[in-house]
């Protein structure tokens, strides 16, 4: 919900300001009463948000136009906006000044509004598609330089894989299980979002969430969330049995304790993450197989969770994973079966 009501409002509030100087730049001197702004500043905000909203269905909805080569792509959503906006913009003309269409504004006003909408879809598109390139905190952190030197941070990680894309891969063909890869990872976003987590990196069949840890007040969200990613698998299980012929599993490792972060390379910028508790994480996860237990945790991570009746924790003992010497306490988690 977090993850469209803020952008909305955010463009709303643009959408506003943008009205108002329209309002200033393009209309005629005796034209510029309190009520003609605020009726401007209306018109702004709507349009800005029937255009966020057209995007985002064109986005999530339309799987066709992503499949088109890009330049198709591009023309398609820039006459279906353009139709979008000529339409809005004669409504919101009625609606808000309460009388009929008239010549002057055609020939003078309307197409104006189009071309400034549409050149503001410009940003407003290009930002969206690099938070979803990379991430929101990601794109703010590197603008902020938050991350140009090293710092040390408390974080929680989990480290979740497909099972068996080796063997899928062998039935199935490479490119059948990357579309399988593609459509798991698209699935198990919403649940990650939700949970407060983001997505670090995709790497190969594994995919790397994070949360800043939060020692001061004991959460369940970290497990809430590998459980709702369980959960949305089941939900769309009919679905990947008759696109793919299997439903996809996972296997999780977590673990919780000091990452070093900080940007890395030049032609393309990337923030990474160090240190002993990104390797334990991806042994845990490793782990998983040899357990077999399809989620791990570790003693940091437990100490951050509160006592709940709704996790079975089992104590697995203090283990020494693979390419580490020092040993750690190791818990599998899963959920009581509902009585």
């Amino acid at each position: 919900m977090r993850r469209t009501v803020t952008p909305a409002i955010v463009l709303a509030v643009f959408g506003l300001l943008v009205g108002g100087l329209f309002r200033y730049a393009f209309n005629e001197s005796n034209e510029g009463s309190a009520a003609n702004y605020v009726r401007s500043a209306l018109d702004g905000a709507a349009l800005t948000l029937i255009v966020w909203a057209t995007h985002l269905y064109l986005t999530m909805r339309s799987g066709r136009l992503r499949r088109l080569p890009l330049i198709v792509d591009l023309i398609a959503r820039s006459v279906i906006m353009a139709l979008v906006v000529g339409v809005a913009a004669i409504a919101l003309e009625v609606i808000l000044y309460g009388h009929g269409l008239e010549a002057k504004w055609v020939r003078e006003t309307f197409f104006k509004i189009i071309g400034v909408s549409l050149l503001l879809s410009i940003p407003i598109t290009t930002i969206y598609e690099l938070v979803r390139m990379i991430g929101g905190h990601t794109l703010l952190n590197i603008v902020l330089g938050r991350y140009r030197q090293p710092v040390r941070e408390e974080r929680v990680l989990l480290f979740l894989d497909l099972v068996g894309s080796t063997s899928l891969a062998e039935a199935m063909g490479e490119l059948r299980v990357q579309e399988l890869l593609t459509r798991f990872f698209f699935d198990i976003d919403e649940p990650i979002v939700a949970h407060g987590g983001e997505v670090h990196a995709y790497v190969g069949d594994e995919v790397i969430v994070t949360w800043p840890a939060d020692t001061r007040h004991p959460s369940r969200r970290y497990l809430d969330c590998v459980f709702a990613i369980e959960d949305r698998l089941a939900k769309r299980a009919d679905h990947y049995r008759k696109e793919f012929g299997v439903v996809p599993a996972f296997r999780a490792g977590m673990h919780a304790g000091p990452v070093v972060i900080g940007e890395c390379g030049d032609s393309r910028r990337q923030i990474a993450y160090f240190g002993d508790t990104v390797n334990v994480t991806a042994r845990l996860q490793a782990h998983c197989k040899e357990a077999g237990r399809p989620l791990l945790i570790s003693g940091e991570l437990l100490r951050l969770l509160p006592s709940d009746p709704d996790f079975a924790i089992e104590p697995l003992g203090s283990t020494q994973l693979r390419g580490r010497a020092a040993s750690i306490d190791i818990f599998a988690v899963a959920r009581r079966a509902s009585s």
